[in-house]
């Protein structure tokens, strides 16, 4: 909060969408907190109750306030992709392969895992879809398993979450298995 300034919830949700806004990245709770002067906590409540006045607004609007885990970010409404694609001259393509989407699947469904495990899964090398996924910011290294020789953990990214349009991973729709069975 600058200066002492008591400010109403209005007023803060308005520095806040303000300071999304000129971001253009995921800011954190901890970061927002910091600026209006209350606790991570408090930032985290305001950002979702003004998500929800995004959605419920008698005017439908072409941005949405997305919550990712510790942070949030503005951003478009992918129903709004072709106009946008086409206004700032962007060319589809770069979408993912079927190889690396069930890469991903498996390391969203089952993080941390280690390449060997995702390999196992997918019965194939995975070694150039992990490495497209680590450059696109969809996985990351979360750390080392303990047994010989070490091998890197990878879990998803906040990327993940926001290019998905996901707040959590909690929100992964349930696995189906063959027979039917919902895991």
């Amino acid at each position: 909060m600058l200066e002492g300034k008591l400010m109403t919830k209005e007023e803060a949700k308005r520095i806040l969408e303000a300071v999304l806004f000129a971001a253009g990245h995921p800011v954190t709770f901890e970061k927002l907190g910091e600026v209006l002067g209350i606790s991570a906590e408090e930032a985290e409540a305001l950002a979702a109750d003004y998500a929800k006045e995004y959605e419920s607004c008698g005017l439908p609007r072409g941005i949405q306030l997305l919550i990712l885990g510790k942070a949030c970010q503005l951003v478009t409404k992918e129903v709004f992709a072709p106009y946008i694609k086409e206004a700032l001259g962007i060319k589809d393509g770069g979408n993912l392969s079927k190889a690396s989407l069930e890469t991903l699947a498996v390391v969203a469904y089952n993080q941390p895992v280690t390449r060997a495990y995702i390999e196992q899964v997918r019965g194939v090398d995975s070694s150039y879809s992990v490495g497209v996924l680590t450059e696109r910011e969809l996985i990351e290294e979360k750390g080392r398993l303990d047994v010989p020789g070490r091998p890197r953990l990878y879990g998803t990214t906040e990327n993940f979450l926001r290019v998905f349009g996901l707040s959590s991973l909690s929100e992964l729709p349930p696995l189906k298995i063959a027979d039917g069975d919902v895991i």
